[in-house]
């Protein structure tokens, strides 16, 4: 965990301790998610009181410079909770894509099931792959080549009017 700044409530403390990495380890998608929302909750909060009070205090010191060295201990938390919140983010990111990736194997084994059910007899291993209703090369196709060729002959063209007008 990340040096935290005096004044830190017992409550805050929690939530920074909750955002460790081992503490993430254990945690699924949903309580992830959760905590995520805590930790931005808390953000938002302690960057929106900093900006407030630095609003007060540059029309104070009538200079932003001026007022930008009183407010050190405030973006001090707001840039811990903002590195809170960027570790929660990563390990939210990884616990989606490992649950997309378990739905995604559950369907292809669904799918799988449902092609071999019980009146659809498997493919042997060693028999060939099915073949493709094309007898063409897999490459371009003619309409492919003809819209190409079109594109670049208007190319062509465009640029004959350019040169003929100099």
């Amino acid at each position: 965990m990340a040096p935290r700044p005096p004044g830190m409530s017992d409550a805050e403390l929690v939530i920074l301790q909750e955002t460790d990495p081992p503490a993430l380890a254990g945690l699924g998608e949903d309580e992830l998610l959760d905590l995520f929302t805590r930790v931005r909750r808390v953000r938002n909060k302690h960057v929106g009181q900093y900006r407030r009070a630095a609003t007060t205090r540059v029309g104070e010191a009538r200079a932003r410079g001026a007022a930008y060295s009183r407010g050190q201990r405030a973006r001090d938390k707001a840039e811990v909770f903002e590195a809170a919140l960027a570790r929660v983010s990563t390990a939210l990111a990884k616990a989606a894509r490992r649950s997309a990736a378990d739905l995604r194997a559950e369907r292809i084994a669904a799918a799988r099931t449902v092609a071999t059910g019980p009146d659809r007899p498997a493919r042997a291993k060693d028999s060939p792959a099915p073949a493709t209703t094309s007898d063409r090369p897999a490459g371009r196709s003619p309409a492919r080549k003809k819209r190409d060729a079109a594109s670049m002959a208007e190319g062509a063209r465009r640029q004959a009017r350019r040169d003929a007008r100099r």
